[in-house]
């Protein structure tokens, strides 16, 4: 035998890459297929379920195409609602009844096919966020289906539906404009109170980025805060009323004590502060009692408290009562506004250890400064009603009523 190295074959070896070749998107075949499973079950979902779970059908790649047939019964135009060519059936969520009981199966439905396959959520999100921004294609009786349908979804906890999937499409100008938001998101309203209460509402919208946006559903014309009340009144949502007008009380109250508590800072005139209040208070309607615990609130926000240092806590304290004297006393113009203010001097002596001590000295200064009344003192001293610390500041406010009874009596 030959130790010779047998001959190799020459050259440069050529690699060639492999090329993944996917089968083309075949949307109509897919809705056919699941139409017929429709069709086969006369329409029954609880059949039509089971039947779709068992199917090999590719829903990864057509779960919009899915969704449309659920939704309309058939394929639709790309960018459109109008159906698109191929087989229909008739069990769809636009073709039942525009109630509660009809739509509310579809619903049930939905949240077994989302079980078995949750990777669908996203695409139930993407065709419900198409067709909410092409409400104007739909008839009246579809977008109230449509709406009743969404409420539904989020009343009965549809798994992984972000909110703001539905309420952001909605805010296109035109859908606006011609009140078709404003019709929608009234049924929705409606709907979603019935199984939820509304503070569940309340969280929904702050989820969906909506809670201090809810005059944007409105058209221009009608959007105050007298066309919002007017509106949802006539449609029987008073509490989402009620809410909204307490909101926009909280944020006029907010409002003024940002204002109040730059020109205390800056240490503006007194007169310059009490217009500014009066303004505010003409301009928001506000309560006397508001603001008059809000005046307290602002003067003693800008005490500057010295750590653990008593005395300088009281001097800094009974300075700042001083000072703004004539402004309490300036809103302070009845019997029941000085109690308010003895009653907020009492919670805050309460609440803030380092005031816990300082109650009488502050009743002390307000009287001295004409702000409360001798009677108002008494009265809280006799017959007050908040518990809070009351014991203690009743006990430690003795000596200064005591005096008030015999310099009385002297009279």
């Amino acid at each position: 035998m030959s130790s010779k190295e047998r001959p190799t074959l020459g050259g440069t070896r050529i690699k060639t890459l492999k090329r993944n070749i996917a089968a083309p998107l075949d949307p109509a075949t897919f809705a056919d297929a699941v139409v017929q499973i429709y069709v086969d079950n006369a329409g029954d979902l609880e059949l039509v379920a089971k039947a779709i779970e068992s199917s090999d059908l590719n829903f990864s790649r057509y779960g919009d195409t899915f969704f449309e047939v659920v939704f309309t019964g058939g394929r639709t135009q790309p960018g459109t609602t109008k159906p698109d060519e191929g087989d229909r059936h008739h069990s769809s969520i636009l073709d039942c009844e525009p109630k509660r009981e009809a739509i509310l199966p579809f619903v049930l439905y939905i949240q077994k096919i989302l079980r078995r396959r949750p990777f669908l959520i996203k695409n139930l999100e993407n065709v419900m966020r198409r067709f909410l921004q092409s409400l104007e294609l739909f008839e009246e009786n579809e977008r109230k289906r449509l709406a009743i349908f969404t409420a539904l979804t989020f009343s009965q906890k549809l798994s992984g539906l972000p909110p703001e999937t539905v309420f952001q499409p909605l805010l296109k100008d035109n859908l606006v404009a011609k009140g078709l938001v404003l019709s929608f998101i009234t049924d929705f309203f409606k709907e979603y109170l019935v199984d939820s209460s509304l503070d569940d509402l309340i969280a929904l919208l702050k989820r969906g980025k909506m809670e201090d946006n809810l005059l944007e559903f409105f058209p221009t014309a009608k959007r105050s805060p007298e066309g919002f009340a007017e509106h949802f009144r006539k449609e029987g949502l008073i509490a989402l009323v009620e809410y909204n007008e307490k909101k926009i009380f909280e944020v006029k109250l907010k409002e003024m004590k940002s204002a109040l508590t730059s020109q205390i800072a800056e240490e503006a005139d007194i007169s310059e502060v009490i217009e500014t209040v009066k303004q505010r208070v003409r301009d928001a309607k506000l309560p006397d009692i508001e603001v008059v615990r809000i005046l307290w609130d602002v003067i003693m926000d800008a005490v500057q408290w010295s750590g653990k240092n008593q005395q300088q806590n009281a001097n800094s304290a009974l300075r700042q009562v001083k000072t703004w004297a004539t402004l309490l006393n300036t809103f302070c113009t009845t019997g029941k506004l000085e109690l308010e203010l003895i009653y907020k001097v009492q919670i805050q002596c309460y609440e803030d250890a380092k005031l816990m001590k300082l109650f009488p000295e502050i009743v002390r200064s307000l009287y001295d400064q004409d702000v409360l009344a001798e009677d108002t003192i008494l009265l809280w001293f006799r017959k007050g009603t908040n518990p809070k610390g009351r014991q203690t500041f009743v006990k430690a406010l003795e000596p200064f009523v005591k005096w008030l009874e015999e310099a009385e009596e002297e009279e």
